[in-house]
């Protein structure tokens, strides 16, 4: 089924070549969620859309064609953002990389979409990373259909204990326990309720509970910019 599409909001994630002058560009859109599109043309020296195809901006897009791979007809700036660098842009190509890997084409998600648009200023405006990672990962995977809970036992309904120990069990949620997989102090999982990452215990607990939730839904694919976050994280 033929699809058109006009100044849709979107962003680029990804782009790799096609054919000798073409690009193939993979994008997340406001209304239509990740799409694949062909940007014919693109590579040329002279192309309008050359310098318009970059990730991190706020772009306007339209396009006609198969569901499968559209045809790239239009392609404008939508806004402004700083552009990000350094560790925000590590940070960025890992967001890119999270869409790519775990959200499905033509699966429209108009809040993830903002979430998105929200971090990448975040990000730009040099925010704490680990509080704008962690809270994109919480809004990605409720919008995937599993909204973990940090606020209570999932095996009574109680309140969580901030001076208790708890086990995370990623298809149900915190069990009270000391020992066992993902253990997780109570305190944290309130922050991460909160959103708040001020204590570095909880951005450590928090990266450690939220690897392994994601990792779950990735079913053994390997997350290449988070490796070299880890990387830089050594240095």
């Amino acid at each position: 089924m033929k699809k058109r599409a006009d100044h849709e909001p979107g962003y680029v994630l990804h782009t790799y070549p096609y054919k000798e002058t073409s690009l193939i560009v993979e994008a997340f859109t406001r209304r239509h969620g990740r799409v694949a599109l062909l940007a014919r043309g693109a590579r040329r020296p002279r192309s309008a859309m050359r310098g318009v195809l970059l990730a991190f901006h706020p772009l306007r897009l339209g396009w006609s064609g198969s569901a499968e791979l559209a045809t790239l007809i239009g392609a404008e700036w939508g806004g402004a953002l700083q552009a990000l660098a350094g560790r925000g842009l590590m940070c960025g190509f890992y967001l890119n990389e999270l869409i790519l890997r775990l959200l499905p084409r033509e699966d429209p998600h108009e809040a993830l979409f903002d979430a998105y648009a929200q971090a990448l200023a975040r990000l730009a405006a040099q925010d704490p990373f680990p509080a704008v990672l962690r809270s994109f990962e919480k809004r990605l995977l409720a919008e995937l259909g599993y909204a973990p809970v940090f606020d209570r036992d999932a095996s009574t309904g109680a309140p969580i204990e901030p001076a208790g120990s708890y086990v995370y069990e990623p298809d149900r949620g915190p069990v009270r326990a000391s020992h066992g997989d993902l253990v997780i102090s109570g305190r944290t999982l309130l922050d991460l309720a909160a959103d708040d990452y001020s204590r570095s215990e909880t951005r450590d607990e928090a990266r450690y509970l939220m690897r392994a939730l994601i990792g779950q839904r990735l079913h053994g694919q390997v997350l290449h910019t988070r490796s070299v976050l880890m990387e830089l994280a050594e240095l």
